[in-house]
């Protein structure tokens, strides 16, 4: 499985599905699996049990993981989706932008 460049808290574009074109925060980075999930995006209904006495059950709406590669990382100085380049070796690694050349 190849390295993710999407880590939690990054803000992404959805490039595909029918979310395509929604921005968001990713939440939760699943490297193993080559997930991400996104903020407000691929939203799903949970049909929920009460797990205790006195807490209601029901159907709950929450966000579904998708594929890492429909996502497209944000840059932070320009705002426009971007491809991730790499500068430096080991602890030194930094993510650039392909647009602008920031680091983030």
């Amino acid at each position: 499985m190849p390295k993710m460049n999407i880590k939690k808290g990054d803000k992404v574009q959805v490039l595909s599905g029918k979310d395509k074109g929604a921005q968001g925060e990713v939440l939760r980075a699943l490297p193993a699996e080559g997930k991400v999930i996104v903020e407000g995006v691929a939203m799903v209904k949970k049909h929920q049990k009460p797990t205790q006495a006195g807490q209601s059950g029901g159907i709950v709406e929450r966000e579904a993981a998708i594929d890492a590669s429909n996502v497209m990382l944000i840059c932070p100085k320009c705002g426009k989706p971007t491809r991730v380049g790499h500068t430096g070796e080991g602890k030194d690694k930094k993510r650039v932008c392909k647009k602008c050349g920031a680091e983030f």
